[in-house]
């Protein structure tokens, strides 16, 4: 990043995140290319409640690329995601897929300014915090909003799909 340049600029997410005027606080780590868990790691990293901390996950639902968005120590129920979606089969998109329709890098896939919008579904559990970490587009980056601006600005529907 540039000396000039302001975290908040520097990816889709963030300028996505401005031209909707969604108030949200950046949040830079130094990014361990070894750490098992990317999210655990920015968990760890900013000193922030896992539970806070939410992963953005690719799914296939019948077919169409879906977004699923759970907490980074649990998991995505597939069979919740297609039903939350109105489906019957799911299954996890492969890593080049994801990161081809995202335009973000795995470990730095935000559910915010992807190169095309995904039906989007967000854990239940995100609504009991006042705001929840994602990530900001990039490994090491991560965007702190509230749940309900998360909601209004990826179209989400907001469902119980973490294990």
């Amino acid at each position: 990043m540039a000396a000039n340049q302001k975290p908040s600029e520097s990816t889709p997410a963030f300028a996505v995140l401005h031209r909707a005027k969604v108030p949200f606080t950046a949040h830079t780590y130094v990014h361990d290319p070894r750490a098992d868990s990317f999210g655990m790691e920015a968990a760890d990293a900013l000193g922030v409640e896992p539970a806070r901390v939410f992963k953005t996950l690719m799914a296939v639902v019948d077919g169409e690329l879906c977004v699923g968005i759970v907490p980074v120590m649990g998991s995505l129920d597939l069979k919740a995601l297609a039903d939350a979606l109105g489906g019957k089969r799911s299954q996890m998109a492969d890593a080049a897929q994801a990161q081809r329709a995202t335009g973000y890098v795995i470990g730095g896939i935000s559910p915010v300014g992807q190169k095309k919008a995904h039906r989007t579904v967000i854990d239940r559990s995100s609504t009991q915090w006042p705001t929840i970490f994602v990530s900001g587009g990039r490994r090491g980056l991560e965007a702190e909003l509230q749940p309900v601006h998360l909601v209004q600005v990826t179209r989400a529907i907001v469902a119980r799909i973490a294990r």
